[in-house]
This record gives structure tokens, C-alpha cells and sequence, in this order.
């Protein structure tokens, strides 16, 4: 009740400490303004994975596409390049999702309890 002291309530009309815009918007938000939704972008990832190597080249050099469709080209291509699949395996695993990994653990060996002196030793 201590705490309820020192409680302030808001003024009607305008309070500085009303936050009347409310919280910003997220990354994603202001891309679905843009034109493309969260489904769109994962789209256009999925859709420039399986592009030849001249058909990356051509989204690279051509600046009317958007930012996204020439990074994510430019990192296929770059992949490609290099003869590595990190890339590739990146943007898969954002687009669709990291499959389910499983481990089974289990112990073969046996343990051995020796008591001296009172005192037990492993």
C-alpha cells in the first residue's frame, strides 16, 4: 500500500507520459506497407533459390528490383561462386524452418563404486 502513495493518475486531455502513438511498429510491419508480407518475402527467397546463374546475374545488375530480391541473389550467387551451400542452406532454413534434430544418448559402461577408509570413490 506503500507503493499506491505515490501513484500519479493520468490528466485528462494531454499527459506527457501517455505514449499516444503506442509502441513502433516491427521491421515486418513496415515491409507488408511496402508491398510485400512475411509470406511474400519467404516467396521471393524460395523463388530466387532456384534461379540459373545468369537469371541471378540479371537481378543483381538490374536496380529497379528491390533490395531483397537483389541481396538474396547476390548471395546465391556468390554461394554458387565459392561452391559452397551456407548460403543456401541460410536462406532455406529462414524461409522453411529448421527440420527437428533428435540425439540418443545412452551409456554402455558400467560404474564402479569403491568404498575406503568410509569415504566412497567413483
Amino acid at each position: 500500500m506503500a507503493n499506491e502513495q505515490n501513484l500519479k493518475p493520468f490528466k485528462k486531455g494531454y499527459d506527457v507520459r501517455r505514449n499516444y502513438d503506442g509502441a513502433p511498429r516491427k521491421v515486418i510491419s513496415h515491409l507488408s506497407e511496402v508491398g510485400y508480407t512475411n509470406r511474400e518475402i519467404v516467396d521471393t527467397m524460395m523463388a530466387i533459390v532456384a534461379l540459373t546463374q545468369s537469371e541471378l546475374q540479371e537481378i543483381i545488375d538490374n536496380e529497379s528490383n528491390t533490395a531483397l530480391e537483389r541481396t538474396v541473389a547476390k548471395a546465391v550467387l556468390k554461394g554458387l561462386e565459392k561452391g559452397s551451400l551456407y548460403n543456401l542452406e541460410t536462406l532455406i532454413t529462414r524461409s522453411i524452418g529448421k527440420p527437428k534434430e533428435t540425439q540418443e544418448i545412452s551409456q554402455d559402461s558400467r560404474i564402479e563404486v569403491v568404498f575406503v577408509n568410509g569415504k566412497t570413490i567413483l
